[in-house]
């Protein structure tokens, strides 16, 4: 754990002189906590945003550079109540697990010493009866007095320090109630012992405290699975790098220390630690995090490497790009957390009426409490039904039915490679009716490949491979790319603009222009079957070969408009592309409606035109082109080679070259606004029924402590359904 003078090593630096940090905090509880937290740091100069996720435990702060330092948020957050430390993943979990093992304790004592009063209360009860001496009746309260006081402060502590916390800051939390029932009722069981009176309720404090603690351990288990669910991106993060120095000597250095353009080695068996370009070595790369694709990638010299893959087989020598910030998988876990910070229209919702609901049980107690005295009810009956009403009616539930759902649901998102950076568009893609697809870059692949693989023998490829690589064409580079090209041919003459030669066993091998390599026979069966398709020649001897090179469909694009259409979506294609280019793809995919040649301005005339007719449209796009269209439809998505400004209008990014996950976002959206709904008519359902039946006396503090628990475990436990709805197939 750092000290307050390491805080700015904590600092994250973005563009435009915004600074930010994000920070674990102990005791958020409950949507007051998260009001007391963010309204408490809205007024500290400087400060331009507070999130708090609940579910997480995490507040996201920043601030313009400059402006404040980063202790005087650590320092304020202290002030309202709140212990904030820096937020790092392995220190987290220590915390978390410490807080785990800390509540089963306290459960343990609780429990223990239920049993034990319970067993004294059932004397009691049975001799008040009967016939039990009033000295005998003494004797077993003051038994139960002994056991229940000493384990009331040893095991209510979570609930205690949490309230004096709060109280302290001048705010209140849910566990202010919890800890004036719980006093009231030890203090009155007390009173009535020391007056020899026939009733106590040491059995109904402890036990309360034990269902509580039951629905607090669960509650931290179910959070902590939540944040499992999420994703947590730290395993996937080296720690450190293997930094190459220009004599050849290996430093390992914190991930912080390596900077752009540092050379860096990855061995067998180790993680990626930065995003650059292979200068030496080849070998086979998990890149599933990136790619989707599970089987393992072979990469050399020139190619791509990205933070979190596995190094599988061969030591590269990495050029760095980027380290710790910036990379690809910073950016992922940026969007996770973006994901499930960012308040949806029902986290507002649940929100407000979580914040109005604190002073309203108070209130609601203690009219109650008056209530009863005036109907001529003593005052220890009146107090013991506006103790069961301040227990009954804590929000909890309320405040987890929204963040619940929208950490469960991030998570199935992104274990289907689909990040979010919007709250509220999970929402969004619950109400749509209309998919508009770009067509290149999004429905076909951005970069070129072979469109007719069965024409280049087995044979023959590596031979191919190494001729193109020797070329800087552009379609020889493409060529060379698609075929994994590992080393460039030797001894190859250059034709300008005809192609390039060279010499194998005796034999000449030729790559370039049709004519060059005399194919025209074989280029006009390529052209047939592939009009649009650009066209580069192979021959060696009498083998003759035309290759066709231009966009493929991305995988398992055919089977997402299928499932679009099948699940009663318009599907549309609106292109900057010409008809010719535009016409072939939509065939292939059973679009009917689609249009060519259009200008950014054009496409958003068109999307207008929808929303004018309340259509609500998802946008796939991925061009600068494709910006303005991205931002003003109802909901967008775009694909993480997309352009920086596509990738910045979106509302959804999705990893990998499959087109699937357009579908599984839009099946988890709908299913995840179904359980939020769900979840709210729950928590208000609750509400409906328990605040009027503990008004009325009918229930005891000990019931009120395992209702109020069970509807917090509900609603987290109808999230996680969450899970489940990534099945690949629109609903």
């Amino acid at each position: 754990m750092a000290t307050p003078q390491d805080l700015s090593v904590f600092v994250r630096h973005a563009p435009g002189g915004v600074a930010g940090m994000e920070l674990a905090v102990d005791g958020i509880r409950c949507a007051g906590c998260m009001h007391a937290i963010e309204d408490g740091l809205a007024r500290e100069a400087g400060l331009l945003s507070a999130r708090v996720n609940l579910a997480l435990k995490r507040v996201t702060v920043e601030w313009r550079e400059g402006a404040l330092r980063p202790e005087a948020v650590v320092d304020r957050l202290a002030a309202l109540g709140f212990k904030a430390y820096p937020f790092l993943p392995a220190d987290q979990e220590g915390r978390e697990a410490r807080e785990e093992a800390r509540l089963l304790r306290c459960l343990g004592v609780a429990g223990f010493a239920a049993m034990n009063v319970m067993l004294l209360s059932v004397s009691v009860w049975a001799g008040n009866a009967s016939d039990i001496e009033p000295s005998t009746r003494d004797l077993f309260h003051w038994l139960s007095a002994l056991i229940a006081l000493p384990t009331a402060a040893y095991a209510g502590r979570p609930f205690f320090e949490s309230a004096l916390r709060a109280l302290r800051a001048g705010s209140v939390n849910m566990d202010v109630p919890i800890t004036l029932g719980v006093v009231l009722a030890l203090a009155m069981s007390v009173v009535e012992t020391w007056q020899h009176s026939r009733h106590a309720y040491f059995d109904g404090a402890v036990m309360l405290l034990f269902f509580l603690l039951v629905g607090r351990y669960l509650d931290q288990l179910m959070r902590r699975r939540t944040r499992d669910l999420a994703g947590n991106l730290a395993a996937l993060k080296a720690e450190t790098a293997t930094r190459l120095a220009p004599d050849g000597t290996a430093v390992a250095l914190p991930i912080a220390a390596i900077v752009p353009g540092d050379l860096v080695l990855v061995a067998p068996g180790e993680r990626v630690s930065v995003d650059g370009i292979v200068e030496a070595g080849r070998s086979e790369l998990d890149q599933s995090l990136v790619t989707g694709e599970t089987a393992p990638a072979m990469v050399g010299r020139g190619e791509r490497v990205y933070a979190g893959t596995l190094n599988l087989s061969g030591a590269l020598r990495v050029r760095v790009e980027a380290a710790g910030s910036g990379t690809l998988l910073d950016d992922i876990d940026r969007l996770m957390s973006q994901a499930v910070e960012n308040r949806s229209r029902y986290v507002k919702l649940s929100d407000r009426a979580a914040r109005l609901y604190a002073p309203l049980v108070h209130a609601t107690a203690l009219a109650t409490f008056l209530g009863w005295l005036a109907l001529g009810l003593g005052w220890q009956q009146a107090l013991l039904i506006a103790v069961t009403v301040l227990i009954i009616t804590c929000p909890c539930a309320l405040g987890l039915a929204i963040p619940a759902v929208q950490v469960v649901a991030a998570s199935a998102l992104f274990r289907q490679r689909v990040m979010l950076k919007h709250g509220d568009a999970l929402e969004r893609l619950a109400e749509l009716d209309t998919v508009v697809f770009d067509k290149t870059g999004t429905l076909t692949l951005p970069e070129a490949g072979i469109l007719n693989p069965e024409a280049v023998p087995e044979a023959e490829r590596a031979a191919i491979a190494a001729l193109a690589a020797a070329s800087r064409h552009p379609l020889a580079q493409a060529l060379a790319q698609a075929l994994g090209a590992s080393a460039p041919a030797r001894e190859v003459r250059e034709y300008p603009g005809q192609g390039l030669t060279s010499r194998c066993g005796g034999s000449e091998r030729r790559l370039g222009s049709v004519d060059f390599c005399q194919a025209q026979e074989q280029a006009d069966v390529a052209i047939r079957a592939h009009p649009d398709a650009s066209l580069i020649a192979y021959r060696n001897g009498d083998r003759r070969i035309a290759i066709a090179i231009g966009q493929r469909l991305r995988p398992q694009a055919r089977e997402t408009v299928a499932a679009l259409q099948e699940a009663g979506f318009a599907v549309m294609i609106l292109s900057g592309d010409r008809p010719q280019a535009v016409a072939p793809v939509a065939a292939a995919l059973g679009i009917t409606e689609a249009r060519a040649g259009l200008l950014p301005g054009g496409k958003l005339e068109l999307l207008d035109g929808l929303a004018r007719k309340g259509r609500k449209v998802l946008m796939v796009g991925d061009g600068l082109n494709d910006a303005p269209a991205l931002a003003a439809s109802h909901v967008s998505i775009s694909p993480v080679s997309a352009s920086h400004l596509a990738q910045s209008a979106a509302d959804i990014v999705f990893l990998g070259d499959s087109l699937a996950p357009v579908v599984q976002a839009v099946a988890i959206g709908r299913k995840a606004r179904r359980l939020m709904i769900q979840n709210l008519w729950l928590a208000v359902l609750y509400n409906a029924i328990a605040v009027p039946v503990a008004i009325a006396g009918l229930v005891t503090p000990l019931i009120a402590a395992a209702a109020m628990s069970g509807s917090s475990l509900v609603v987290t436990l109808n999230a996680l359904r969450a899970r489940s709805a990534g099945g690949g197939s629109a609903p």
